[in-house]
């Protein structure tokens, strides 16, 4: 492992450790060159994916690349950081599992977006205006009912099913309804 300070070719392990339920290993090092410490991590990876882009482009799976939209869509909302990785493994893990070597973009939206349903509604409806690009307001105003049934169908919701929901979002959710009417 090359040193991100000094990049040293060769540097030691200090300790490791398992993480995330043991889907990988956290590792501490040093560099014997300018004793500089820091950590890295190692996952297992089933095979290699190819992600299908909706223009036809075939670009390598990148899990960071999956991380990073997530967490844009999460951004200054109360979730931490290991649920945010834990949902980011089980979908890595799906689509590992799925068996199939080039997987659709479409695919790796839909995972994503049912997962931060469960998870943030909010951060649901940031993913979604992106990922099928939001044109107008009644395309706000779809997915919003889409979280109002989903709540009204769940646990007991109130009248304007936002349930569940800190006031600041339960404003937001409000003031998007009425900006579509």
């Amino acid at each position: 492992m090359r040193c991100p300070y000094c990049a040293a070719e060769d540097t030691q392990v200090k300790d490791s450790r398992p993480t995330e339920e043991n889907q990988s290993i956290r590792r501490r090092r040093v560099c014997p060159v300018c004793g500089g410490r820091f950590t890295t991590f190692e996952r297992v990876q089933l095979r290699e994916m190819t992600v299908v882009k909706r223009d036809g482009r075939r670009v390598p799976f990148a899990r960071d690349k999956l991380m990073h939209s997530v967490e844009v869509a999460l951004r200054k909302r109360p979730v931490e950081p290991e649920r945010i990785d834990r949902m980011v493994s089980g979908i890595v893990r799906q689509l590992e599992s799925s068996g199939e070597a080039e997987i659709s973009s479409t695919t790796v939206g839909e995972l994503v977006m049912e997962a931060l349903k469960g998870l943030d509604p909010v951060a649901y409806v940031r993913f979604a205006s992106v990922y099928r690009d939001f044109r107008e307001a009644a395309d706000f105003q779809g997915v919003l009912g889409e979280i109002a049934g989903i709540r009204s169908a769940g646990a007991s919701t109130g009248a304007d099913g936002d349930a569940g929901l800190a006031p600041a979002e339960t404003a937001t959710v409000t003031r998007l309804r009425t900006d579509t009417r």
